[in-house]
């Protein structure tokens, strides 16, 4: 390697951290313990309501996080409505999906941390969704984690911001990876967060290409393939979803993997981790060692939560109601 170009990778390495440095700093998990000290509990009580009342909030509040973060960064952009002239992120397409008990657990916990007035107006919606998220991982039985705190809430949301930003069921390793590695993901910590896919739904259309009767996906398990067949006949209702993760489908767990391994992942971009030889013994690994998985998952939905984070005044706020500016 010349010197030109050490010097050149130094500086790009040196750019990178700052960067990633400079978010950490900023975010930090004590964040609003002056103003808020209780904010933690006030959202775990919330969000425990949420979840006794309407299980399916764990896949679709962790959905949200996932989507928000990927589109204009962790901005709770995707929470806000559409206006007369603006069509938001939650009307596109690859939006239309997100089921509304995830808002509304956001929503809800919104409501609980303002009902104390020393709290009123002094949490974001976007570290409402993250900590939410951390809490319905942690009561599907899920890893609990420190969350870190100090998000701004996004001033734009715009459905065209979210062409070609989240990945469709039918994307392979090579182009998840990509996709991924756009936000400063790695290739394992997009495995791990793809283990989301331990709870929660898929409709018919996500996964019908893969079981077509004359051309069953040679990747899927021959009797999940009829099960899933027998579940999305043709012309089945489009608002019929199944469980991603037809085993322990309402645990937070290392099933995926399991799953993955035994040729019954719902989706394209699920079974392609095990089916591409390169990501397969990450799979393997993390199907038999549960604890290396969830240490693996915690660090990548950290990692998550600082993509392209507002914290200076110019680019955000703190909404007083999640799904409208201010």
């Amino acid at each position: 390697m010349g010197a030109g170009i050490r010097i050149l990778a130094a500086f790009l390495a040196a750019l990178a951290a700052a960067t990633a440095g400079g978010v950490t700093a900023q975010l930090r998990q004590d964040y609003y313990a002056a103003v808020c000290p209780d904010l933690e509990s006030i959202v775990r009580d919330a969000v425990s309501k949420k979840v006794q009342a309407q299980p399916v909030a764990v896949g679709a509040t962790i959905r949200l996080f996932f989507h928000d973060c990927f589109v204009e960064g962790c901005d709770a952009s995707v929470i806000l409505v559409s206006t007369g002239n603006n069509t938001a992120e939650k009307d596109h397409p690859s939006n239309l999906s997100l089921a509304g008990d995830g808002f509304d657990t956001v929503i809800q916990a919104k409501a609980a941390v303002d009902a104390v007035p020393a709290c009123t107006n002094q949490v974001s919606c976007a570290d409402i969704l993250a900590l939410a998220t951390r809490d319905v991982i942690a009561l599907a039985g899920g890893p609990s984690y420190a969350v870190e705190l100090g998000r701004l809430d996004g001033l734009v949301s715009m459905s065209t911001n979210v062409d070609g930003k989240l990945p469709p069921p039918s994307f392979n390793l090579d182009q998840l990876t990509s996709m991924f590695a756009v936000n400063n993901l790695s290739q394992a910590d997009m495995i791990a967060l793809s283990a989301a896919h331990t709870v929660g739904f898929g409709h018919c259309s996500t996964f019908a290409d893969r079981i077509q009767p004359q051309s069953v996906d040679p990747t899927m398990n021959a009797t999940y393939a009829a099960d899933l067949q027998a579940a999305c006949p043709a012309g089945v209702d489009p608002n019929i979803a199944l469980q991603l993760d037809p085993v322990t489908p309402q645990a937070f767990d290392n099933q995926y993997f399991v799953n993955l391994v035994n040729g019954r992942g719902l989706l394209t971009s699920d079974q392609v981790l095990y089916s591409d030889a390169r990501s397969q013994p990450t799979v393997v690994a993390w199907a038999q060692n549960a604890t290396d998985f969830e240490q693996a998952f915690v660090d990548a939905i950290t990692r998550l939560g600082r993509v392209g984070v507002k914290t200076d005044p110019s680019q955000g706020n703190i909404r007083r109601d999640c799904a409208f500016l201010n």
